[in-house]
């Protein structure tokens, strides 16, 4: 093992906006290319989605039995709640993701920092590239599966299919973010299984993934909503398609999601610029 410092490289010229935007569209194209070559482990996927939705719904409605609503939701609710939340799963995609921790143990991160782009855009934009195929591959056929299985709720006002489709785009970017900040433990520990077992932990419960958080006490929503940004990734675009909320709140979440992505967007900087100030490389 050898120890070295070292800083990104950087241009002596900014890029201009053209180029920054053709440059990031084409790592956008680059990840779906690489994520539409898996197509058997996307038809598995399909399927266990499928076979979830109908274990998950068939428990749910047994709660909205004799006219109740768990929740605060209805049984058509309920129903696209769980549908539409199967299919968002592989977009949101709060799994783990260990690229960047992996590259940093194999020393390959120098060529990342060697690049005269951020690694945070060129990670983004793959990702992103990865949810563009995830929404055709992997959340079509479960939303209309469940809705030749069951009812589904249809959104009654106007701007809800578009305020559903901004909101998941902010839930991918917060939850690649914050994959990202965990990723960016490595660079003191090495080993960052440890930060991703929480992290995966963590964003099963707290993000609504194993439950809708509506089922928890007022006080406990809160706490999460307002202290954490773990309900933007699952929980808000899911109730903003089923207008859970009234038109203020449908639209005072989605904000709530840009002004957590404003907050964690910089300190990605931070702490990434905190890690290549002194960069361990392992194998030379």
């Amino acid at each position: 093992m050898s120890f070295a410092s070292a800083r990104p490289l950087r241009p002596d010229r900014a890029p201009d906006r053209r180029a920054r935007l053709y440059r990031f569209g084409a790592l956008f194209g680059a990840g779906f290319r690489r994520w539409s070559t898996y197509r058997q482990a996307a038809l598995a996927g399909l399927f266990t989605n499928i076979v979830f939705g109908v274990m998950i719904y068939s428990l749910l409605r047994a709660l909205a039995d004799d006219g109740r609503r768990p929740g605060g939701y209805d049984t058509t609710q309920l129903a696209t709640y769980v549908w539409v939340g199967q299919g968002i799963l592989s977009v949101v995609h709060v799994w783990s993701w260990n690229e960047l921790a992996d590259r940093v143990r194999s020393g390959d991160v120098t060529a990342d920092l060697l690049r005269p782009i951020d690694p945070f855009e060129a990670f983004l934009a793959a990702d992103l590239g990865r949810a563009a195929y995830a929404v055709l591959a992997r959340m079509v056929v479960p939303v209309l599966a469940g809705g030749l299985m069951f009812t589904l709720y249809i959104p009654h006002r106007l701007y809800t299919v578009p305020l559903f489709a901004i909101s998941l785009t902010l839930g991918t970017v917060l939850s690649f973010t914050l994959r990202y900040l965990v990723n960016l433990g490595a660079f003191w520990l090495l080993d960052a299984r440890g930060l991703t077992a929480v992290w995966l932990l963590a964003s099963g419960v707290f993000a609504g993934t194993f439950f809708p958080l509506r089922f928890l006490p007022e006080w406990g929503q809160a706490i999460l909503w307002f202290a954490t940004p773990f309900p933007g990734l699952f929980q808000i675009p899911l109730d903003v398609l089923v207008e859970r909320p009234g038109p203020a709140q449908q639209i005072g979440s989605v904000v709530l999601q840009l002004v957590w992505v404003a907050i964690l967007i910089p300190l990605v900087w931070r702490v990434q610029r905190a890690a290549t100030d002194r960069l361990v490389i392992q194998g030379g």
